[in-house]
């Protein structure tokens, strides 16, 4: 079975697959966070993982994330789709906006964030993480539909399962000014 599009998110997004199925999957990198739904949302066929599983019973700093990206893989998904709600240190960037980030930060640590780990060394460029015409069709359509929504943002990735400190959110705000 086959999908062009990953979808990784909240257990809420499955209403969103048409003619669904479930399958399940092992990895080099062990099992995906939830089975993969597979079905289609308008002519595309979509592969969706639950990120934090189908219960919501694993914390951020557990959930498989190279497991999902590997399990959507070897369904020859070439793009992905990650959906979070999160909060936001611009207070222009209100409740309910949506971001369309470029760039990220990734405070997370104790964690691989490779999948290179040898014999060959690889080393990834990465200036431009976000791919350029998912966000251009994404702001496309939120446009169509007069959501109100942020063109560019940059996302401070932490281990989780606690929020940043007032302390560490102050310090990433002066960071994000002195740039």
């Amino acid at each position: 079975m086959e999908a062009e599009i990953g979808i990784i998110g909240g257990t809420g997004l499955y209403s969103l697959l048409e003619k669904s199925e479930e399958m399940e999957q092992k990895t080099k990198y062990g099992k995906p966070s939830s089975p993969i739904t597979i079905g289609r949302i308008k002519n595309r066929k979509v592969a969706f993982i639950s990120r934090h599983g189908k219960q919501h019973t694993i914390p951020p700093h557990l959930v498989p994330y190279r497991a999902n990206i590997e399990a959507l893989s070897k369904l020859g998904v070439k793009k992905i789709i990650g959906t979070n709600a999160c909060g936001s240190l611009k207070p222009e960037y209100t409740p309910g906006d949506i971001v369309f980030f470029d760039q990220y930060v990734n405070m997370t640590h104790g964690r691989p964030d490779t999948f290179f780990e040898g014999p060959k060394v690889v080393h990834l460029s990465a200036p431009e993480p976000y791919c350029r015409s998912l966000r251009k069709s994404f702001v496309g359509k939120a446009t169509d539909f007069a959501l109100r929504y942020h063109v560019n943002g940059t996302v401070v990735v932490i281990n989780g399962p606690r929020f940043s400190t007032r302390a560490e959110s102050r310090f990433l705000q002066i960071r994000a000014l002195m740039q």
